[in-house]
């Protein structure tokens, strides 16, 4: 039976989940729904409706392949999966032409729950999707009265950003917009900020005077499971260093807020951003792990990367001269930093120290 504690819950409401078949969705999104539900943090009567271009079956066969994502990513006794939860569940195609049925779906559901709050639309969905679903939203008023979440990456360019958030705002005001990126609801990821602010001993010495390089590493193990369609469009670079990697940056090298919030975090990560220098194309490597151009839908000749490894400058008073390393790939086999790349690193450093010296001397 589900853990009930008592908590304030949100009000009754429909969630609305593009991309309900895709692999976002089974290892992070319903493992989530599910522990929220049985730590009793979910509205007391809420609906899941997943939606997509392609449906999986009937309704069941949804319910069945969300069970097998618990058991998989969630540890999950699939006991507690049957029954109130999985009820709860069901799934409408749609399309960025056509969401008729979609939306009458959610006015059928949110009548019977007698929806107080907001309905919440998630879109897990490719950058090249994803303004048309918006334009859909727009058009058959599942965005009136929504909370939209948009998952990363943010469209493939500076460009496709803009007309992206030129889009949305077409259709929903930027305090519905939510631009999601779900490295920074890890809890490594968050501790980061109790490490640096609430701990005296470390903040004195955040800086380039005691820090030589800043290494941040996503190696992954995995290949592209069978993602293709997605990672030709988007590479290891908009999927993961523009994205996750930059965000850990964020919140390594920012500067103390005036509060630790949302508004007080978001105001200074936007100063860092704009702090960073323009990357030196001598300083990024790209890679593709032996393979890929075999996995089906990938082109024979295809040249997007699957590994990336930059040097990224801060220009601020704390972390000038300190270079961060970002390193991201797929299909690695070790998540180890190689030593010929630490010790030239430790070489550099000792360098810099020793002209620091020279320079407080006067020599």
């Amino acid at each position: 039976m589900p853990i009930r504690i008592p908590a304030q819950r949100p009000s009754n409401r429909v969630l609305v989940l593009f991309g309900a078949t895709g692999d976002l969705a089974k290892r992070k999104l319903f493992p989530g729904f599910f522990r929220l539900y049985c730590e009793g943090l979910m509205p007391r009567d809420f609906r899941i409706i997943g939606s997509g271009r392609h449906s999986p079956g009937s309704d069941d066969d949804f319910r069945a392949l969300v069970r097998l994502a618990l058991i998989a990513h969630g540890r999950c006794d699939a006991a507690e999966y049957e029954g109130e939860f999985a009820s709860r569940l069901s799934f409408v195609p749609s399309s960025a032409d056509d969401g008729s049925d979609l939306a009458r779906a959610v006015t059928e559901a949110e009548r019977e729950i007698e929806a107080e709050g907001e309905r919440l639309v998630y879109l897990s969905v490719p950058p090249a999707a994803m303004q048309g679903m918006v334009a859909m939203l727009g058009a058959s008023g599942i965005a009136e009265h929504c909370s939209l979440v948009v998952e990363k990456p943010f469209g493939h360019d500076v460009q496709s950003a803009r007309e992206l958030n030129a889009a949305l705002h077409a259709v929903l005001g930027e305090n519905s917009i939510y631009r999601i990126d779900h490295y920074l609801g890890k809890e490594a990821a968050q501790n980061i900020l109790a490490l640096r602010f609430a701990n005296g001993m470390f903040e004195p010495i955040w800086n380039r005077d005691h820090v030589a390089y800043v290494q941040i590493d996503v190696p992954e193990a995995l290949d592209i499971q069978g993602r293709a369609g997605f990672y030709e469009q988007t590479g290891a670079f908009r999927d993961m260093v523009v994205t996750h990697l930059m965000q850990i940056l964020g919140i390594v090298a920012l500067e103390p807020p005036t509060r630790i919030d949302a508004d007080g975090l978001h105001v200074e990560r936007t100063k860092l951003f704009q702090s960073i220098r323009p990357l030196d194309r001598e300083r990024v490597v790209f890679g593709q792990y032996d393979g890929y151009c075999d996995t089906r839908d990938v082109a024979s000749d295809s040249r997007v990367e699957t590994f990336a490894a930059l040097e990224v400058h801060v220009d601020t008073w704390r972390w000038s001269g300190v270079p961060f390393y970002l390193r991201t790939g797929k299909a690695l086999a070790e998540a180890r930093l190689l030593a010929e790349q630490k010790a030239a690193r430790d070489a550099r450093y000792a360098a810099r120290k020793a002209a620091k010296k020279v320079r407080r001397r006067g020599y």
